[in-house]
């Protein structure tokens, strides 16, 4: 039985609460899936969440807009991945797929939502290329103006959804200024003549993945979201939201491999006593829970910052992201450890959370790179005050 006494914490009301046992129970019903087909696995997880309401929550109500609820995507991403990483996976990326147009679409272009919130499409997010992943500005891809049209020509890799999505959002430079300034964002429908899947990508835990490219696709200007140069910003926007579900998903990882652990060191003995009789063994159980609890306060904190009017919580999202992730990784490895033979052994739980676990510490911003925006926030605030102080004092 999984803990849930985390949700008795301040961060949370009691809505958050009641979503969660709901959402529990629906997951105890319908999960895990056979991922033998993963793209027609994914297209049933999206009807499926769609249909059952689990989707209302990745991006706004076009009929009454409101923020997006933070805490509400964490909760719903840490307890599917506790139950099914394909189901977290489907559910993630209709958020982030359509994260651009919930922060900064026109009324057209947010009738996308009552599609992608019902299940009825599938959302993608194009943003990383062939030389450019972590170091979003350097940037190849072009959207050049033809009249009262724009002309994308280039390609994007990794991109999750990739050859299933029914739209895309896609970032090209449209020039207005170099580098970071000069960037703009673009919802692109599947259908669209140009647009095709270059390459499928195969990785270590099997999701849809795959290269696109875009040869000469002609798009009217009502197809920007927001206005022209403004893509960076639209991404790091959306970053900023979505950063802290990511590691959600980490802390349902792990939570998921320290349960399995628990029954493990409980069920099995070892020179005559319980596995979990071992003071290495309880030292292993002990560090794992502490990384849980220490995982699930910064997740949790990011997001009731967002949700509590925050700007930006640019800080507090990679804090959040890059522990959570990096130390899912060591809990689940600790689990693998713990169960032996049985741990490598394909199709075990703890050895596809060992496969799942390890895309997270890379996208949506890099371990590395988070120390990067770490140590910059950090500096910059230093400075702040610092300035303050010395103004204060002259």
């Amino acid at each position: 039985m999984p803990d849930r006494s985390f949700l008795t914490w301040p961060f949370f009301e009691d809505r958050h609460r009641d979503h969660a046992g709901r959402l529990e129970d629906w997951c105890v019903r319908n999960l895990p899936v056979d991922h033998h087909d993963v793209d027609a696995a994914c297209r049933d997880l999206v009807q499926s969440l769609g249909r059952d309401g689990w989707l209302m929550p990745t991006a706004i109500d076009p009929a009454a807009p409101d923020a997006l609820d933070v805490r509400t995507l964490c909760l719903t991403r840490e307890t599917l991945a506790r139950h099914d990483g394909l189901a977290d996976f489907a559910f993630a990326m209709q958020g982030l797929g359509t994260g651009a147009i919930s922060l900064f679409g026109s009324p057209e272009q947010l009738q996308w939502l009552d599609k992608t919130r019902r299940g009825e499409a599938i959302s993608a997010f194009a943003l990383s290329e062939p030389r450019s992943g972590s170091d979003v500005a350097n940037m190849d891809m072009t959207a050049t103006k033809d009249g009262s049209d724009y002309v994308l020509s280039g390609e994007k890799t990794w991109i999750s959804n990739g050859g299933i999505a029914d739209l895309y959002t896609v970032f090209a430079r449209t020039g207005e200024a170099p580098g970071a300034r000069g960037i703009s964002c673009f919802l692109v429908p599947a259908d669209t003549p140009g647009l095709t899947v270059a390459e499928r990508l195969e990785v270590a835990a099997p999701h849809p993945l795959a290269r696109l490219a875009f040869d000469g696709v002609r798009m009217p200007a009502s197809a920007m979201i927001g206005r022209p140069g403004e893509g960076f910003r639209i991404a790091m926007s959306v970053l900023d939201v979505f950063r802290s579900t990511v590691g959600a998903a980490a802390l349902g990882f792990a939570r998921r491999a320290l349960d399995e652990s628990l029954s493990r060191s409980g069920g099995r003995e070892l020179f005559g006593k319980p596995l979990y009789d071992l003071q290495m063994v309880q030292g292993h159980l002990a560090d794992m829970a502490l990384d849980v609890d220490a995982a699930a306060l910064l997740v949790y904190r990011a997001a009731w910052t967002k949700d509590s009017g925050a700007a930006r919580v640019t800080r507090e999202a990679a804090m959040a992201k890059l522990y959570a992730t990096d130390r899912a990784q060591a809990v689940i490895d600790a689990a693998v450890q713990l169960h032996g033979g049985d741990g490598v052994r394909k199709g075990h739980i703890v050895e596809s959370l060992y496969r799942e676990i390890r895309a997270l510490r890379i996208y949506e911003g890099a371990s590395d790179v988070q120390k990067v925006v770490i140590a910059r926030q950090t500096l910059s605030e230093f400075s702040t005050a610092t300035r303050g102080e010395g103004l204060r004092n002259g």
